[in-house]
């Protein structure tokens, strides 16, 4: 059985896809959800579906092992990034297999400061034609890990950043699950 634990900062509408996509799997098993925001709601979304969570600081995160420890005393495999705005430190990305979902289509409107909201309305104002989904490994630049996956939805006429991030999230539902079930199953033989 391959364990994960999400890390997620947010709302954790993907969260809460991927413990449902998960949760009759005999393969795959959502451990945990952490978050550096105890008043993440991502938080209350895992516990309603039994999901045990963790809240942590960032000594913690970046001046301890702590965390590290707790990961493998949980014999996690991947780590899954859905909506967690830190830099992963690298004890954790050298140990563990870590993913990210990112709103637009890498390497374009990637970096720093580069999420949610931000990211729609810097597509919008380039006047692209499409936006999508990048799933990627991450290492310590934010969004320049390798590409694993990408999914595209078109820009239509009058769409505002929130009509433009309600179809994103439905790539990210649709899709996000699948890779990292894809990765998790996949031949070790194969780097990612």
């Amino acid at each position: 059985m391959k364990r994960i634990a999400i890390f997620a900062s947010g709302s954790g509408t993907n969260a809460q896809a991927i413990i449902e996509y998960f949760s009759a799997s005999k393969e795959i098993f959502v451990d945990s959800l952490w978050s550096n925001n105890e008043n993440a709601y991502a938080l209350i979304r895992a516990e309603k579906l039994g999901i045990e969570t963790f809240t942590f600081d960032s000594d913690e995160f970046y001046r301890s092992n702590e965390i590290l420890d707790k990961l493998y005393d949980h014999r996690i495999d991947m780590i899954v990034l859905a909506g967690f705005l830190w830099l992963v430190p690298r004890n954790l990305t050298e140990l563990f297999t870590v993913v990210n979902i990112h709103p637009a289509l890498l390497p374009k409107y990637g970096g720093k400061g580069m999420y949610g909201m931000n990211v729609h309305k810097a597509v919008l104002a380039s006047k692209d034609k499409e936006s999508g989904i990048t799933i990627h490994q991450v290492n310590q630049d934010y969004d320049k890990g390798k590409i694993i996956f990408q999914a595209t939805c078109p820009i239509v006429s009058g769409d505002s950043p929130e009509t433009l991030a309600a179809r994103i999230h439905e790539l990210e539902h649709q899709h996000y699950p699948r890779v990292i079930e894809e990765i998790l199953l996949n031949d070790e033989e194969e780097n990612y």
